[in-house]
């Protein structure tokens, strides 16, 4: 049973209980009444500089740099076709004796690719911001514009996770050559293991071309997605101007 006082202090410990809930709730009204980001003048013309930068690489993408990426890539793939018809008539064959050196020729084509591996993953990192910058403020209505938006994003986003894998195909054969050449120096009396590393140089030099055609393929694809939707990705709500965050 609860003397007296054991019962008033409970009392006092409910009542202050209360009055702290409603401080928090009158608090959390008061914040989201005026809720306003307040950004410093010079911190805002900075943002709006580096938009406005945004906008001018987009537009120099789609103008001049995917159109000229993707007649280079075709030259280097119609190159590559040329020197595989090449090591076809030669009709080379994997080494039988003596020091397993790396293949040269497949790393010369890999310092030329992995540029172009990068060079895309930057352009999608870029394209993606642009269109980011152009969705408008959350409103009721009128956002087919804004859907169309959502969709080439979530296709920049399924190309840019295939793009981050090319990477780990490359280093996964250097790893894999660097185990077989290490089995063929270590049992030099069975052959297989040298032919396996012949084999790895020949798949990775088919993989390499299917990495050009897949590059080649998603700028192509990123301008025409682009271009046959422009006005619905640069002014998803129709209005006069662009919009803009």
């Amino acid at each position: 049973m609860k003397t007296k006082v054991g019962y008033f202090e409970e009392i006092d410990l409910q009542r202050r209980a209360f009055y702290l809930i409603e401080f928090s709730l009158n608090r959390l009204l008061k914040m989201s009444r005026s809720s306003v980001l307040k950004i410093k003048s010079v911190n805002a013309v900075k943002v709006e500089n580096f938009r406005q930068s945004l906008y001018k690489q987009a537009e120099d993408l789609f103008s001049n740099y995917i159109p000229l990426k993707i007649t280079q890539l075709d030259n280097l793939l119609k190159e590559m076709e040329t020197d595989k018809n090449d090591d076809d008539e030669k009709k080379k064959k994997a080494p039988k004796c003596g020091f397993i050196k790396g293949n040269e020729k497949i790393v010369k084509l890999l310092d030329r690719v992995k540029p172009e591996i990068l060079a895309l993953r930057e352009t999608i990192i870029t394209v993606s911001c642009w269109i980011q910058h152009l969705i408008p403020k959350i409103e009721d209505g009128n956002d087919f514009g804004v859907a169309i938006q959502e969709k080439i994003l979530e296709r920049i986003t399924a190309v840019k996770t295939k793009v981050d894998g090319f990477h780990t195909n490359i280093n996964k054969y250097f790893s894999e050559r660097g185990d077989a050449v290490a089995k063929a120096s270590k049992l030099t009396h069975v052959m297989d293991y040298r032919s396996l590393v012949h084999e790895k140089d020949e798949a990775v030099y088919s993989d390499i071309r299917v990495i050009l055609l897949d590059i080649r393929g998603f700028y192509a694809e990123l301008y025409d997605i682009i271009s046959k939707n422009l006005e619905k990705v640069t002014n998803p709500k129709g209005e006069e101007k662009p919009s803009m965050y």
